[in-house]
């Protein structure tokens, strides 16, 4: 397609082949007027939906931001954004600003550590998942949580700013109250939580695999080469995918971490195939699954989710769906088989609007309403990811013991309220790799 050049440059992202360094220079000094004018074109032009946007007069709008909000088509359309350039850029790479952790409410109603980072500045002084939260700065976080107050959390925890410290009261699971004044920092995120192995006999000869994978950015790909070398290393057969707090990321990473479990067998098969708008058929395209050092040729991947697992976790679901057995236990995923490619404009913004729809092999990926699991289960924080009484990962066990989820705890549970640094635009599916350069008049 070919490049077009206004008041300003729009050239789209790419990461999904290069790295950030590769982008070429766009210039700066772009007005949010001129913005605004650029957007308005690139959702007439892709946007999925485009022939169901409400009609609007873009010089109603004085940002991109606002317009954006008037375009979008409600009915379906809960993910489209504009975003600082620099944010996005620092946070798909990894870097993160804050303390580094998701604070949760627990079933008996107590404020607890749901994920912390390995590098965040708290993990150094012993705090984990399933950690009391007593008090922020004098503020009750429990209480706060059973409100479902974001203001007054955000009013507790201040600016997500580096500088920004905090006075925590925790608890830690041995009973012993802590006081720890924590400074919000500049840190690489770990997208891989967890890795380790499941022996699932008594003579410790069938081993299942457990990944528990927060986010599909740029650091994903070694560290997942890592903690599938190390599955590797030790033989495993079945796979217990914890995606409970994974709202998504790169495309890319979802086809390695789709053709890491699917295994060698599976090269070149289709992974999943991606749907333009009808104005750009040309476009869509095929993800194929990819001969990767390592893969494991996995003969059953339990996923645990809950209503936070969307997109590109949802997409690696699907894709696998006709290729090997595929159960989850938790609770209904987000329902997003849609993602976008983004253009930076003027190095100030980044806009992506939904642009395609991802279905699997057999043309499936019409889940709106989410994936349902075969069982339901708590997200129980008041337990770490490695604990195997955790309800959701227990219920994994079981079944990969049994070949069936056990009888308890089938019913409804609560959806308990939990609040995370990371921005709401990544939880979303990200295809940046192609060139695709809007028509500006």
């Amino acid at each position: 397609m070919k490049k077009i050049f206004f008041l300003l440059i729009l050239a789209t992202l790419l990461l999904g082949s290069c790295k950030k360094e590769d982008i070429p220079p766009v210039e700066t000094g772009v007005t949010p007027e001129q913005a605004r004018d650029t957007l308005y074109y690139v959702m007439k032009a892709f946007y999925y939906w485009y022939d169901l946007m409400p009609a609007v007069d873009r010089l109603n709008y004085s940002d991109p931001y606002d317009l954006l909000e008037a375009m979008r088509y409600r009915e379906l359309d809960r993910w489209s954004f504009v975003a600082d350039y620099e944010e996005f850029i620092s946070e798909m790479g990894g870097t993160f600003v804050g303390h580094g952790i998701r604070v949760g409410l627990a079933d008996d109603n107590t404020a607890r550590i749901a994920q912390i980072y390995k590098n965040a500045p708290l993990y150094s002084n012993g705090v984990r998942r399933g950690w009391k939260i007593k008090s922020v700065n004098g503020y009750n976080i429990a209480q706060i949580l059973i409100n479902n107050d974001a203001q007054a959390y955000n009013t507790a925890f201040g600016p997500p700013e580096a500088g920004v410290t905090n006075t925590f009261v925790f608890e830690n699971p041995e009973g012993t109250e802590l006081t720890i004044t924590s400074t919000k920092a500049s840190f690489s995120v770990n997208s891989v939580i967890l890795y380790d192995t499941i022996c699932l006999d008594a003579e410790k000869t069938k081993v299942a695999g457990h990944l528990v994978f927060e986010s599909f950015i740029e650091p994903s790909e070694q560290e997942l080469a890592t903690a599938f070398a190390f599955f590797k290393q030790h033989n495993v057969q079945d796979l217990i995918l914890d995606l409970r707090y994974n709202s998504g990321g790169y495309v890319y990473i979802a086809q390695q971490l789709a053709s890491y479990i699917g295994g060698n067998s599976l090269s070149g098969k289709t992974f999943a195939m991606q749907e333009y708008n009808d104005k750009w058929q040309s476009e869509n395209s095929s993800f194929p699954f990819l001969s990767l050092v390592n893969s494991l040729n996995i003969n059953r991947l339990v996923a645990i989710t809950t209503r936070l697992t969307a997109s590109a976790s949802e997409a690696v679901m699907n894709g696998l769906e006709p290729h090997i057995d595929v159960v989850s236990v938790g609770d209904t995923t987000d329902g997003k088989p849609m993602g976008m490619d983004g253009w930076i404009c003027g190095n100030k913004y980044i806009f992506c609007p939904i642009t395609f729809k991802l279905v699997n092999s057999l043309g499936e990926g019409e889940y709106y309403d989410g994936i349902a699991p075969e069982k339901k289960a708590v997200d129980d924080i008041t337990r770490d990811f490695s604990d195997k009484d955790e309800a959701s990962l227990s219920e994994a066990i079981h079944y990969l013991k049994t070949g069936a989820f056990s009888e308890k705890g089938s019913g409804s549970f609560r959806k308990l309220p939990q609040f995370s640094e990371r921005p709401s635009w990544t939880n979303n599916m990200f295809d940046l790799d192609k060139q695709i350069n809007p028509p500006i008049k």
